[in-house]
Formats: structure tokens, sequence, C-alpha cells
């Protein structure tokens, strides 16, 4: 007598598993990501805040070199606006801005937090339906056993 053929199916629920904590660790990273560039973020604008005219900066040049250089005016920042656009902004604007680009990534990282509550219960149900056909398993295994 044979147990039913669910080790094919066992195997599919598995791999549908192992599927679905791949996708939550690269959400995971994205958030992490985003998290990093809100902390980017948190700094230029206390940077914004606290530079005053005439302030002294190391500003990156590329490769990890950096080069000395005066503030000369505080209301002309530019700032990222995305799609490769800038814009100068003056204090305020910028600052604003920022903390606008700031609550767009908390929606994004909201968003990403809902797909990893959809994949965890995705992988919550297939847990239980693999626990379901093993306990099933089981019983066929132990009925055989009895009938011999």
């Amino acid at each position: 007598m044979s147990l039913g053929g669910g080790g094919g199916e066992m195997q599919q629920i598995t791999q549908q598993i192992e599927q679905l904590e791949q996708t939550k660790q690269a959400i995971e990273a994205e958030i992490e990501q985003l998290q990093e560039e809100k902390r980017e973020i948190d700094e230029a604008i206390d940077a914004i805040e606290e530079l005053e005219d005439g302030s002294t900066v190391q500003v990156p040049i590329g490769g990890g070199a950096y080069v000395r250089a005066e503030v000369q005016d505080m209301d002309e920042i530019i700032v990222d606006l995305g799609a490769d656009y800038s814009a100068e902004r003056d204090k305020d604007g910028a600052t604003s801005s920022l903390e606008t680009k700031k609550e767009k990534i908390d929606e994004q990282i909201e968003e990403f937090r809902e797909e990893i509550a959809q994949v965890e219960t995705e992988t919550q149900e297939l847990e239980e339906q693999a626990e379901q056909m093993q306990a099933q398993q089981l019983q066929q295994l132990q009925q055989q056993q009895q009938d011999e």
C-alpha cells in the first residue's frame, strides 16, 4: 500500500515557502535601503539648519576624496527632485523639499511592510497546509501498519 502520493505536493509547498522567504528578505533589504536614504536626508536637513554663510565644509569629489570649501550662500541650495532633476532652493525650501522626500520614503516603507505582512500570511497558510499533509500521511501510515 502507498502513502497517498503527497511527496510531490509537499516538495512544491516547501519550494513555495522558500520563494516567499526570499521575497521577504528582498523586501526587507529594500526597506533597509530606504531607511538609510532617510538617515542621509536627516543629516542633510541637520547640515542645512546648522551651516551658515562662511562655514567650512568638506565636499566629496569622488573616489573617497574630499576638498575643503567655504559656504558662500546658504540660500542657494541645490536639491535633487528625482528623475535626474534638481532645483535651487533657499534654506526653508530645501528643508521642505527634503521633508517631502522623507514622507514619500515613509509611504514606500509602509507599502513594503504591507507586502511583508501578505508574504508572512501566505507563508503561514502554506506551513499549515504542509502540517495537515504530514498529519494525514502519518495517519495513513499508522492505519497501514494496523492493517498489516
